[in-house]
């Protein structure tokens, strides 16, 4: 019944296929998690000004990796205004950054994570991780790879995506999570935008999320424990209020924090660099949906084992179970740690080297997944990391 389903959704679906060629310390106190606590830490709305997160009455000894209040979004520590949205799964959308007029992109400012990755020659796309608040416009939508079934099974979350690879393809709707894939057709809640001019592919996460329900899959909260959220920046950090990242001479990315509201701000590269980033020029990145700069609590930096399936054309594996060498910058400063993530279902954690899970900041977190054979340098201009696979 599997490939029957699966052949028909290859027949209403792969023309629309965009892929290249074929292509601290514990908490001292555990929680109850039927709990709540005081709404003054409450997720940020969108508005045309960024604020600083509120700090009021926020747990002294954190919050996580467990037992967290019924009120606060597992994936940033926050209270928030609806706790309804947390009993639900996370919605998952692949949003493209490439080639540059799709940017600024729709709805970035409101997901709880990031994820940007390598795909192939070049290029890095984005997964965008919804839960404790909705976006009414999310993408442009772009098409999977072999590495998001990585985080649709970390976060058991719905994913939304515009087709992919015959191979890709065949891997995801052979998984136990098939039910959870959502593709455009006329039957789901994905839309086009300017049909007469670049016409992307977009979604609303609440009509994602009440079309999932509908159609019968189950869609209530989910175990998403692993991420430990303290207020006070950990002791020990390198200063760090510049850190770049070069995937490519077409991307790259800096990261600058703003000390008036505690976050960093993202800009974008806006021109081609084969000059080994001596000509790179960039631009902020703003949200198209709210008008906000794009910006972060956390940006993450993880090292992963970039591995090629195949060279031509280019198609990359990119295993993320286990652990492995991270750099956590939040509060201008830098912490080098390790991320841990035990099985597929886990989710991802930090950790210091002698086990102890490792804070971040309550907040909203971009990853950044880079190969491990990376290079990462420090100079007076901040840190840097060059992207590479073996």
């Amino acid at each position: 019944m599997k490939k029957i389903y699966f052949s028909i959704v290859m027949f209403l679906f792969f023309l629309t296929s965009c892929g290249p060629g074929v292509a601290a310390a514990t908490p001292t106190e555990e929680l109850d998690p039927t709990s709540t606590i005081a709404p003054t830490a409450l997720a940020p709305t969108p508005t045309t000004t960024l604020e600083p997160i509120a700090t009021l009455a926020y747990p002294s000894e954190g919050l996580g990796p467990d037992n967290f209040p019924q009120n606060v979004d597992p994936l940033t520590g926050l209270v928030v205004r609806d706790p309804s949205l947390l009993d639900r799964r996370p919605l998952m959308i692949k949003i493209s950054n490439l080639p540059r007029y799709v940017r600024p992109q729709w709805g970035l400012t409101l997901a709880d994570h990031v994820y940007e990755y390598y795909t192939e020659y070049g290029t890095t796309r984005f997964i965008a991780i919804y839960l404790g608040q909705d976006a009414s416009q999310v993408g442009p939508i772009r098409s999977a790879r072999f590495f998001d079934e990585n985080i649709i099974q970390a976060y058991k979350a719905v994913f939304a995506f515009g087709s992919a690879d015959i191979l890709v393809l065949n891997r995801l709707f052979e998984a136990d999570f098939a039910d959870r894939l959502v593709l455009e057709s006329n039957w789901t809640p994905m839309f086009r935008y300017d049909p007469n001019g670049y016409n992307h592919l977009m979604v609303d996460t609440s009509a994602l999320s009440k079309y999932i329900s509908d159609k019968g899959i189950e869609n209530g909260r989910q175990d998403l424990d692993g991420m430990f959220f303290q207020i006070e920046p950990p002791a020990n950090g390198q200063p760090a209020e510049h850190v770049s990242v070069r995937f490519s001479i077409s991307i790259y990315n800096k990261w600058d924090y703003d000390a008036s509201f505690g976050r960093y701000l993202r800009s974008s590269d806006t021109v081609e660099d084969a000059n080994g980033g001596k000509n790179e020029a960039y631009a902020p990145l703003t949200d198209k949906l709210t008008d906000d700069p794009v910006a972060s609590d956390n940006v993450v930096f993880i090292e992963v084992p970039y591995q090629f399936y195949r060279r031509e054309p280019e198609q990359i594996e990119i295993p993320f179970v286990g652990s492995g060498l991270a750099y956590a910058f939040r509060d201008g400063q830098m912490y080098k740690v390790r991320w841990q993530r035990p099985t597929q279902d886990s989710m991802v954690s930090l950790a210091y080297e002698n086990g102890a899970p490792f804070p971040f900041k309550p907040g909203n977190t971009w990853f950044e997944v880079i190969g491990s054979t990376s290079e990462q340098s420090q100079n007076e201009q901040g840190w840097r990391f060059v992207f590479h696979i073996p």
